[in-house]
């Protein structure tokens, strides 16, 4: 079974330095109809203005991932960390018992495009910890690569819940296919571009929550770019 989240069905707040899309219901968006999907807690679609971005807050208890499409954002943490964070970088920051942290985009004048995703933890009150690696393009192309996992496989960020998360770029006309294990369930979201996925029409934006399918195949209509989750 799949069923749609169609993009401008989401949360949508512009704030002039911040344009963001809620998919699961969050700060000043609540929709209990789309609360979480599974241990998918949030999927942002946000674009930040040039020299602008989020002042120091705290988070807790959840598996923040931030994956850049295009522009740069600035990370400072109270763990110490410090980075830039550009296309193909993904990011994954464990706020369990609790952490601060700011997110600023250096550049004068582009905009940073991202999709910060949180997904809730195993336990709660783990330590806090941080974690960065880059994915090229070419890793990415015409694939899914695993870019979050629990044991860190192939080479991806790890996380602390039984969740995989990979990312893929398509050509038009480009296909791949995932086996879905029993009792597990998917989320595919689009980042950029159009796919089908199991024949069903997605657009940039869209998300599909996935259950009882034994497997998927995701092809580009026209270039495309987007993150499908395995959950538990």
């Amino acid at each position: 079974m799949i069923t749609i989240r169609k993009a401008e069905e989401r949360g949508h707040f512009d704030f002039g330095w911040l344009d963001t899309y809620h998919t699961f219901s969050f700060d000043q968006y609540y929709d209990p109809a789309h609360m979480h999907f599974r241990t998918l807690r949030v999927i942002n679609e946000d674009r930040v203005a040039g020299g602008n971005g989020f002042p120091t807050h705290s988070h807790r208890d959840m598996e923040i991932i931030t994956y850049i499409l295009s522009g740069a954002l600035e990370h400072r943490d109270s763990m110490g960390n410090g980075s830039v964070i550009r296309p193909g970088d993904v990011q994954r920051m464990t706020a369990g018992s609790g952490v601060s942290h700011s997110e600023f985009n250096p550049s004068p004048d582009e905009a940073c495009h991202l999709l910060q995703i949180w997904i809730l933890p195993s336990a709660r009150n783990l330590t806090p910890g941080y974690e960065q690696k880059s994915f090229t393009e070419a890793e990415r192309k015409g694939r899914l690569k695993l870019i979050a996992s629990p044991d860190g496989a192939d080479g991806s960020v790890k996380i602390h819940q039984d969740a995989r998360v990979y990312a893929s770029i398509l050509a038009a006309s480009e296909s791949v296919a995932h086996r879905i294990d029993t009792d597990r369930y998917g989320w595919l979201q689009v980042a950029r571009g159009g796919v089908t996925l199991n024949g069903a029409e997605l657009n940039q934006g869209d998300g599909a929550a996935i259950a009882k399918e034994e497997s998927i195949e995701i092809a580009a209509r026209d270039q495309a770019e987007f993150l499908f989750f395995d959950l538990s």
